[in-house]
């Protein structure tokens, strides 16, 4: 089985994990046309920060996705730049997120390590999210 692996100037890596993180008090604010610049800004921005959004689901009220990324950046990291960067830009796009909310993502987060066996199964989950 050929694994499909990164690596840096020292590491070799298949590091994918699977991440949750919801708007604050769980608000259904993640809809049309939020949702979809969501998505822009958010591969964006993985994009310029080096991960890699594997598969990306956005509910109304909180956001899956499973993100490759380099172990010495670390999801933390990555988790960090990715909530900080969409909150500052919708909420200066969207007036409607800083008049509902006074931040729009909550301070926790939802983050497990993602096996090469269950890597299938993780993204059949996160596809399946929006007939739910």
């Amino acid at each position: 089985m050929i694994r499909d692996v990164d690596s840096n100037q020292n590491v070799t890596f298949d590091c994918k994990y699977h991440v949750v993180f919801c708007p604050k008090y769980r608000r259904k604010v993640l809809v049309e046309p939020i949702d979809a610049r969501l998505k822009a800004l958010l591969s964006e921005k993985a994009t310029d920060i080096s991960a890699e959004i594997v598969e990306m689901e956005i509910m109304p009220d909180h956001v899956h996705l499973l993100i490759k990324c380099d172990p010495q950046y670390g999801i933390h990291k990555v988790v960090k730049q990715l909530k900080g960067y969409t909150s500052k830009v919708l909420r200066d796009e969207f007036k409607s997120l800083k008049s509902r909310l006074p931040s729009l993502w909550t301070n926790a987060y939802f983050v497990a390590t993602v096996g090469t066996v269950q890597l299938d199964v993780i993204k059949k989950y996160i596809e399946e999210q929006k007939s739910r």
